[in-house]
């Protein structure tokens, strides 16, 4: 079979904490293709407004916002409006306020067809909460990872703690079951597996295990389609 181009979107969805943004930034690495955080859009769009001192429960506003808003994504690095944000949209204020912003249907809308944009004609490893299901519905190969919330909590308290922030294991386990019950219960985008989604469970995973299946899953894949020959994969 004679190997051939076309683009493809792997889309990797899941509950915070359950290794999305590791995985999909190493897969597509590993892959050569581009990655994209979307989940970063939506805490960029609450940065910004909490930066206005504007009301998040003001959906017309905040869509505005996400509406002006210029995004880019450059070395890992996050852009707002031409400003690094990678660092102050993963505080706790950010985190938690970023639901209003996650419920808002117009804001939504507008990042799903950005995020469609970007990835148009091109090689992607897209992950958030909705990328399988309402993005990139027509994706060639679809994630879905998951893990016990104790776990994610032990994750986010790492995280947390390396960039000087101390929070108790028991109130992080506590905010995670909330936002995984706002994210199920959601009107638009709500969080669930896409029905043909490979749903893979971390919690005692390592994380080269858990890339190495991935990647096996995704050139497995593109080999079916006719996109990559055996000789081609690694």
């Amino acid at each position: 079979m004679t190997s051939q181009y076309a683009p493809m979107i792997v889309t990797i969805d899941g509950p915070a904490g359950a290794g999305k943004s590791t995985a999909a930034r190493e897969l597509a690495r590993r892959l050569g293709f581009e990655y994209l955080d979307t989940g970063a859009m939506y805490r960029a769009v609450t940065w910004l407004c909490l930066e206005g001192r504007l009301d998040l429960t003001d959906h017309a506003c905040v869509a505005e916002t996400a509406r002006r808003a210029e995004f880019d994504f450059r070395e890992g690095r996050v852009f707002a409006n031409g400003q690094d944000v990678s660092d102050a949209i993963r505080t706790i204020r950010v985190t938690e306020e970023s639901r209003f912003v996650a419920a808002n249907t117009l804001v939504r809308e507008l990042l799903v067809e950005l995020q469609r944009q970007i990835a148009g004609g091109r090689d992607f490893v897209t992950e958030g909460r909705d990328q399988g299901t309402i993005a990139f519905p027509g994706a060639e190969c679809k994630f879905f990872l998951t893990a016990d919330p104790r776990e994610r909590a032990r994750r986010r308290q790492a995280e947390l703690r390396s960039r000087g922030e101390e929070v108790d294991l028991d109130t992080l386990v506590e905010q995670i079951e909330g936002r995984d019950r706002r994210d199920a219960e959601r009107k638009v985008g709500a969080l669930r597996p896409a029905d043909d989604a490979v749903v893979i469970d971390t919690s005692s995973l390592d994380c080269e295990t858990l890339l190495a299946e991935l990647e096996r899953l995704v050139r497995c894949r593109r080999r079916e389609a006719g996109l990559e020959t055996p000789a081609e994969s690694p």
